[in-house]
């Protein structure tokens, strides 16, 4: 804007505020409709909120692989359940998951979702978790990467 009249300059200023106070106050969008899941697909979300809930770390590091990933925001990969265990031993509360997509082929499978502290209230961030079906025809997570909808964080 160095080379602008000063008129201009002023221009482009308030047109750029009205623009960023247009998008801070438009409308949230709709969030995406949830996807039943099948039985067992179901279980590993339902388990994952009672451990979460329960802020018990050894139940959560349970359901995943013995060589599972988390792939937190912020902080380095964490592999294996006893390192899983460590990375959630002060975490947990509150805590709504829901399926957004899934899809399994074989022992593999996915599934890619939303979570909230509350059912029914808006989504806080999303998450996919990627499985795994163990001999005994469990699925159980091979990794877990999640995100907060803001851009501040989860």
């Amino acid at each position: 804007m160095r080379n602008l009249p000063r008129r201009s300059a002023i221009a482009v200023i308030a047109v750029l505020c009205l623009a960023a106070r247009g998008a801070a106050q438009a409308p949230v969008p709709a969030s995406l409709p949830s996807v039943a899941l099948p039985p067992p697909l179901a279980r590993v979300l339902t388990d994952y909120e009672a451990a979460w809930g329960k802020k018990d770390a050894a139940a959560l590091a349970s359901l995943f692989a013995e060589d599972g990933f988390v792939l937190s925001n912020g902080v380095p990969p964490v592999r294996g359940r006893a390192e899983i265990q460590k990375h959630y031993a002060r975490a947990g509360g509150p805590l709504s998951l829901r399926a957004l997509a899934f899809a399994t082929d074989g022992t593999v499978g996915y599934i890619i979702g939303g979570f909230a502290r509350q059912k029914g209230e808006p989504d806080n961030g999303k998450f996919t978790l990627t499985l795994k079906k163990d001999a005994g025809g469990r699925w159980l997570i091979m990794s877990d990467m999640d995100n907060g909808n803001s851009r501040g964080g989860p």
